[in-house]
């Protein structure tokens, strides 16, 4: 695994990106998250995740087209990279050998 790694609240808010796709600004990020984690989230704490992300090659962001609904006001439109792709494949492989590894309190847990 490349030596870039991701807390957990970033690989949250990266798999949110990779699921909302062209709808993957701030606000809905947020949205998702917090209809998934059932918590309210702070808008800056998203943000900084984002941009760190951003920085270190997980993200690409662009602004989508100023909405009169918005103000006149643009959204940041944020996009997976093939690293995070990769990245995301590689956390998910490495997850799903540790549950395998423990059958029982996966079968428990109904995660298998």
């Amino acid at each position: 695994m490349k030596k870039t790694k991701l807390g957990e609240f970033e690989e949250l808010v990266l798999l949110t990106v990779a699921a909302l796709q062209k709808d993957a600004y701030g606000v809905e990020i947020k949205r998702e998250l917090e209809d998934r984690l059932k918590e309210k989230l702070s808008v800056g704490s998203i943000q900084s995740a984002l941009k760190r992300m951003e920085e270190k090659g997980f993200l690409t962001s662009q602004f989508g087209e100023a909405t009169q609904k918005r103000g006149g006001k643009r959204k940041r439109i944020y996009t997976t990279t093939s690293h995070a792709h990769k990245v995301l494949a590689e956390m998910k492989e490495i997850r799903a050998g540790l549950w395998s590894a423990m059958p029982k309190l996966a079968y428990e847990l109904k995660l298998i």
